[in-house]
């Protein structure tokens, strides 16, 4: 039986079962943030979660050089990749968006990157993830008909936001020419306190978030530890460490499991439930990105 493979245009190794199991690793960590993200906002509102998590995330640029990019585009960056994403992601959550769902829907920012990234670098997408696109469109389509009960319009529309925002910020990193990827996330990290903090006063008062610290339980003061450390630093410094391995190709498809990982996480925490039609509407979005992100190929004999 031919062996199929994940191809990139040229010969590529095989990753280690090693690797492989650091790849899933960091699928999981990122899938079970989605609940730990719900699980903050239990004690802290999104823009003080937003300054928490980047706070300690950011604490790591003590240690590591700036990287080599215009100072305008690591704010650009920040803003996008982290501000926009997260805090848009956090009040999504916080206006009803169940955690399992945020997980699938986040994942548009796949679709939006290719469509991005089209429009504005003129990386034209292929025939496949064209394909891709309109089979996961049609997915998130049939979850929007969903939409009511235990989730908001609002709050599938901030997620939608988020994913955006998270594009846009794929499409600037895209842009920049090779750069140390740990190095460049924990300089952008330093980005989002600011303004998640001046949102937070805003919003919630000049010293609520001391009192959020102080009143909040264990698994509250856990949460942005775990985004901040293990979330972001840890996972991306094994995700970045196997990009410089392995073809682009071959480690991307993992992050699929990301969004499985959190709706099975969510389901035990929070009893969360799919109706039929939403598991459809799921299934086609997962299978629509395994399309854009999967190139399979039967090799020559």
């Amino acid at each position: 039986m031919s062996e199929l493979r994940v191809q990139t245009g040229v010969s590529q190794p095989a990753m280690k079962p090693v690797h492989v199991a650091l790849a899933v690793l960091v699928a999981a960590i990122w899938g079970v943030a989605f609940v730990v993200s719900k699980l903050g906002l239990q004690s802290f509102t999104p823009p003080q979660l937003t300054a928490l998590r980047f706070i300690i995330a950011g604490s790591a640029a003590i240690w590591l050089p700036r990287p080599n990019i215009p100072l305008r585009t690591l704010i650009a960056i920040g803003l996008t990749l982290f501000t926009g994403q997260f805090l848009l992601q956090f009040f999504g959550i916080s206006y009803g968006m169940p955690a399992g769902l945020t997980a699938v829907v986040s994942q548009t920012q796949a679709l939006f990157t290719v469509f991005l990234a089209a429009v504005f670098i003129h990386d034209r997408p292929s025939a496949r993830q064209m394909s891709g696109m309109l089979v996961a469109f049609v997915g998130l389509f049939i979850i929007g008909l969903t939409i009511g009960g235990s989730v908001t319009l609002l709050g599938f529309l901030l997620t939608l936001a988020s994913a955006i925002s998270w594009a846009v910020g794929n499409v600037l990193l895209k842009r920049l020419s090779r750069v140390e990827i740990l190095h460049l996330i924990a300089w952008a990290s330093l980005v989002p306190p600011l303004p998640a903090l001046a949102i937070s006063v805003a919003l919630d008062g000049p010293l609520e978030l001391w009192s959020s610290l102080l009143h909040a339980s264990w698994i509250g003061l856990a949460a942005p530890i775990y985004l901040g450390l293990v979330a972001s630093i840890f996972a991306y410094a094994i995700w970045g460490n196997l990009l410089q391995h392995y073809s682009t190709g071959a480690v991307a498809p993992f992050a699929l499991l990301a969004p499985c990982v959190g709706v099975i996480a969510s389901a035990i925490v929070f009893n969360e439930q799919f109706a039929p039609l939403r598991v459809v509407g799921v299934a086609l979005m997962l299978f629509g990105l395994a399309i854009i992100a999967v190139q399979l190929k039967r090799p020559q004999s």
